[in-house]
């Protein structure tokens, strides 16, 4: 077969045989289509738009080509012709694109009642909310943290599912990285991703993308459908600054045991002034290494928490479009099962030092009522030209209009 039609014709060769053979007609499904990369994946998508015509009797009369992108967002290079190929033109027969929606708070309430109809096994109200909130009922999360929580970590079915146990797993998920969170994670680096996310990870409102990156970003699920722009749920917007600060995270040389106390407890103040002492040396060199420079310090400041906190604690991210922040929950656990619980929010300035400050203020105290934080920091990355470190970096507490004492640090 291949003598005769080569390697760019065996595929369809094949199909057709196989259609000829066969006394129904065929319906193909090719799922994870777009693991195939470069010539491979346009000789594919060729090879079934040239047998199109001849369906159903010598080729399958549906093909239903399953991956995370629609057939129009393909880029692929050639290698052969030196171009880049569009997938509408290498496969412009295409009928319909179906995207599978993600599931509402009813179904996957509804799907984790049907385990425990199965087995026994109970969610409590705040295991189940957990697994709703986490995902915001994208299907394939929703299977992979409940599968990770009942039996990977959880096959003990006399026992109640919690809200812990939920969080234990999603960071199981996270940490290991199957497949589709490692494909969400490759995306981050094209360049029509980097135009929507950079924007939210820094809080700017001025996003300079197009409609079309906007629907290509919403099409792979990593940005929810409806707005304000922002990622689609809790574990994406936990993935995506984790993956790009990884390789910074390895190379820094601070030891988790420098930053807690005798008693246990996280010395966040010691570790954010470390931090500051840190950015001042190398911010320059550090933030060039990011793909995503505009957000830079707030990625170089997650790099650096998160290689703490990793020994034994989370951080939990709020971001998004004209937010004009990033804020942190820095959660450690302390003796008697309680947890120390810190906020850290991150204000670039733009209007004026001290209108950056009360501002950042005002919002940081109100995140900290809002999670029940006993501390609240509030950065100020100060990022004009021309300024003299000795003028940007300061350390000053301040307290909201209710009386809430916030510590500030500039950098």
């Amino acid at each position: 077969m291949l003598a005769t039609r080569g390697p760019h014709g065996a595929l369809r060769q094949s199909l057709t045989r196989w259609a000829r053979t066969s006394p129904e007609p065929l319906v193909l499904l090719i799922d994870e289509i777009d693991a195939l990369v470069g010539d491979s994946l346009l000789s594919v998508l060729r090879q079934l738009r040239a047998g199109y015509d001849m369906r159903p009797g010598g080729f399958p009369q549906s093909v239903v080509l399953c991956g995370v992108r629609d057939v129009r967002d393909y880029r692929i290079h050639s290698s052969s012709a030196n171009t880049v190929v569009t997938g509408g033109s290498a496969f412009n027969v295409k009928a319909k694109s179906l995207r599978l929606g993600d599931f509402c708070r009813e179904e996957v309430w509804a799907l984790l009642g049907q385990h425990t109809a199965e087995t026994g096994q109970a969610f409590s109200e705040q295991g189940t909310e957990a697994v709703w909130t986490q995902t915001r009922g994208q299907p394939w999360l929703v299977n992979a943290l409940a599968y990770e929580t009942c039996f990977e970590g959880g096959a003990d079915r006399s026992r109640r599912v919690e809200e812990a146990d939920v969080m234990d797993a999603r960071e199981v998920l996270i940490l290991r990285r199957d497949t589709h969170l490692d494909q969400l994670a490759d995306k981050l680096q094209e360049e029509r991703v980097r135009r929507v996310v950079e924007p939210l990870l820094a809080g700017r409102s001025d996003a300079d993308y197009s409609t079309r990156d906007l629907e290509y970003v919403q099409d792979l699920g990593l940005i929810a459908e409806d707005l304000p722009v922002r990622v689609a749920n809790p574990i994406y917007a936990e993935v995506v600054p984790r993956e790009l600060t990884w390789a910074p995270q390895t190379k820094l040389v601070q030891d988790p045991a420098w930053y807690v106390s005798e008693s246990g407890e996280l010395a966040l103040e010691k570790l954010l002034g470390a931090f500051q002492e840190f950015f001042r040396e190398h911010s320059e060199h550090w933030v060039e290494r990011f793909q995503y420079k505009e957000a830079g310090p707030q990625l170089l400041l997650q790099a650096f928490l998160q290689r703490i906190v990793n020994s034994g604690g989370r951080i939990e991210r709020e971001y998004g479009l004209g937010r004009g922040r990033t804020d942190l929950l820095v959660l450690w656990p302390q003796g008697g099962g309680g947890t120390q619980r810190c906020v850290v929010e991150c204000k670039v300035l733009h209007k004026g030092l001290e209108r950056t400050v009360s501002e950042g203020v005002e919002q940081t105290a109100g995140y900290m009522d809002r999670c029940g934080a006993e501390a609240g920091h509030l950065i100020v990355f100060d990022r004009r030209d021309g300024r003299r470190w000795d003028d940007k970096v300061f350390r000053r507490e301040r307290r909201s209009q209710d009386g809430t004492r916030v510590q500030v640090w500039g950098m």
